[in-house]
């Protein structure tokens, strides 16, 4: 099912990035997925500062917003938000586990609540207690959302620490290391990239489904965008490439093998 009305608490639920210049971001997505954004402010509970919900035909896939005028803690980056029943407790039992709170939980009203903890490895993720806000409405179709990604150095202190958080097992996919909540597959999971400095920490990439990996490369290239690793056939899954937008904000694309 591509079309969504909410989610599972621990599942994730929404994506989004925080940019120096959102207006270039919008352009630039809207010309490689197809989204379409309106003005700012035109959907309640947006969080402070301009922050724009793109959507595929007429669904919400993703956030769009600018970076907050005292900064952040963390780099522009896509954020994966999981579902939880409660973003204190979720932040709370995070600290508990061995991860860090990098934003204590907030309200964005009527939206919801949220936080931003990072894993013992260093991977940041935010937890998403949904008011009005019930996550992305359209994913694993051409130009939404299809799943995130952990690398991190230390498979094993990442899983128990969501084993802990999220009730999140690990399981294989065709030797690909996946994310489960039950028995169902919700992210992925490798080591970090060979050659990865010792001192870059755990880090998610925000995968989007494309219809043709070559030409969306070719396209967000086309558009200021950078093709960091070239399309590449992964058997059984599909075929990826790692790409960054304009500001320098890593994504990854795949086109299904299953069509």
């Amino acid at each position: 099912m591509s079309e969504r009305d909410g989610y599972e608490p621990g599942v994730p639920c929404w994506v989004d990035t925080l940019q120096p210049d959102p207006d270039a971001a919008i352009a630039f997505y809207a010309g490689v997925f197809g989204w379409e954004v309106g003005a700012p402010g035109e959907m309640p509970g947006d969080p402070p500062g301009r922050y724009f919900v793109a959507q595929l035909h007429g669904r919400d896939v993703a956030g769009i917003g600018s970076q907050p005028a005292d900064g952040q803690p963390l780099p522009p980056s896509f954020n994966m938000y999981v579902w939880v029943d409660s973003a204190d407790d979720a932040a709370a039992e995070a600290q508990a586990a061995g991860g860090t709170i990098l934003v204590e939980p907030f309200d964005t009203p009527p939206a919801g609540r949220m936080a931003v903890i990072a894993d013992p490895t260093g991977a940041p993720v935010c937890v998403w207690q949904p008011g009005i806000r019930q996550g992305a409405q359209r994913v694993n179709e051409a130009g939404a959302w299809a799943m995130s990604q952990l690398h991190t150095p230390d498979p094993e202190r990442a899983a128990a620490f969501y084993g802990a958080v999220f009730g999140w097992t690990v399981g294989d996919f065709g030797g690909m290391g996946v994310w489960n909540l039950g028995e169902k597959g919700i992210g992925g999971i490798m080591d970090m990239p060979p050659g990865t400095p010792d001192e870059v920490p755990a880090y998610w990439i925000t995968i989007f489904s494309v219809a043709d990996a070559d030409e969306s490369a070719e396209n967000a290239a086309s558009r200021g965008g950078e093709v960091v690793s070239p399309p590449t056939d992964l058997p059984g899954v599909g075929r990826f490439a790692l790409l960054t937008d304009p500001q320098g904000v890593y994504f990854g694309i795949i086109a299904s093998a299953t069509g």
